[in-house]
């Protein structure tokens, strides 16, 4: 019941391709011509490519592969920001947008947080309000990692580019779940994770970049290509690509995104709404046990926060784990802001996550795990 932090378990063949690309394969792409090179290479404009289609991308070589989405996004806002621009989000992202921007404030950027209602709601005319004529970029999250809350990305793209302002979306909770499309959507910089609804592996992640928009390189170093000059290369997806890739991680990607194809991404989120909707709705006919987030399960993914009386909310997560071998993560989950906006920033919350491999029966367990405990209080 954690799968906001990473969705486990995996499909099958995101294990199988992973461990046959280690013991068989095992080439490092673009470094050099031989065939294990060449068919590391090729796996990863397979995953570029697939990654393509879900999020309706043209030109896969405008996909740049990350270590994970909190370096997609400060590779995003500092690539692009500088001294005297402002930058508008909501009061619900996560610290992977808070704690660069924090450290970009330092340095002359301009930070506007647009206030959301207590169950983590946008309305996107607050967003229109806060804009000033140095606004440069509107970066807010998908969907929050605390209550669920699903953002109208639609709407505020639209606010950013009648405006000329660069939409940064952060999708870590989203991608693989919901629907993403950069061109509907208005989306310029779009920053993904690759271990949770995209099925993947830790240690990875990466952003899609709009044609047309040139960021500033986050590292520099090796790529494979124009290897004769000490200018770090200008052509995407090199340009933010140093280094060795996570070949490994990206091979069960690939597999991960194959695996949500065949099954239908809307198939996924309809099987994790009905969780939600069952998880919701037995919580809340518990006394004393307090649920956060938007009541209408249309409009928030498959997390839920919750509290139970005046317990300590780390002492439930252990004994939902130690008492009734139940996974679920307790405290301030990487985002202080969130939890100030929803008014547990004092206490934290217990956090129920389902995903596509949770069953009926498994919430079954966790609502009588409990309703239990909320009786020892």
């Amino acid at each position: 019941m954690d799968n906001a932090a990473t969705t486990y378990p995996k499909p099958e063949s995101v294990y199988a391709d992973v461990d046959y690309f280690n013991r068989y394969l095992g080439g490092n792409p673009g470094r050099g011509s031989n065939k294990a090179t060449l068919k590391a290479g090729s796996i990863l404009f397979d995953t570029r490519e697939a990654l393509a289609r879900l999020f309706n991308i043209d030109d896969s070589a405008r996909i740049a592969f990350t270590s994970n989405v909190t370096e997609a996004l400060n590779t995003a806002l500092k690539g692009i920001l500088k001294s005297g621009d402002h930058v508008i989000t909501t009061s619900m992202e996560h610290n992977a947008v808070a704690r660069p921007l924090y450290t970009l404030e330092h340095k002359g950027i301009e930070w506007t947080k647009v206030q959301c209602a207590s169950d983590g709601s946008l309305d996107p005319e607050d967003i229109r309000q806060a804009i000033k004529p140095n606004t440069r970029v509107i970066c807010i999250l998908h969907a929050s990692n605390l209550v669920g809350t699903i953002m109208p990305i639609a709407e505020v793209g639209k606010i950013a580019r009648e405006n000329g302002i660069f939409f940064i979306v952060d999708t870590a909770q989203t991608a693989g779940v919901l629907a993403l499309d950069v061109v509907e959507q208005n989306i310029d910089i779009l920053t993904f994770t690759g271990h949770k609804g995209l099925l993947g592996l830790q240690g990875t992640g990466g952003l899609f970049v709009r044609p047309g928009i040139e960021l500033i390189s986050l590292k520099e170093g090796g790529t494979g290509s124009l290897s004769e000059y000490l200018e770090h290369p200008i052509l995407m997806p090199d340009h933010l690509e140093s280094g060795t890739q996570n070949t490994p991680g990206i091979v069960g990607l690939h597999a991960g995104i194959k695996f949500i194809e065949e099954t239908g991404r809307e198939n996924i989120h309809k099987h994790e709404q009905e969780l939600t909707e069952m998880l919701i709705s037995g919580l809340k006919e518990m006394p004393g046990v307090i649920v956060y987030g938007p009541n209408d399960t249309q409009n928030r993914t498959a997390v839920v926060a919750f509290n139970i009386d005046d317990a300590d909310c780390g002492q439930v997560s252990m004994a939902l784990d130690y008492e009734y071998g139940i996974i679920t993560r307790s405290g301030l989950h990487c985002a202080p802001l969130a939890h100030a906006t929803i008014g547990t920033m004092e206490r934290g919350a217990c956090r129920l996550s389902p995903g596509y491999f949770t069953t009926k029966d498994d919430i079954k367990k966790v609502l009588e795990a409990v309703y239990n405990i909320s009786h020892e209080y």
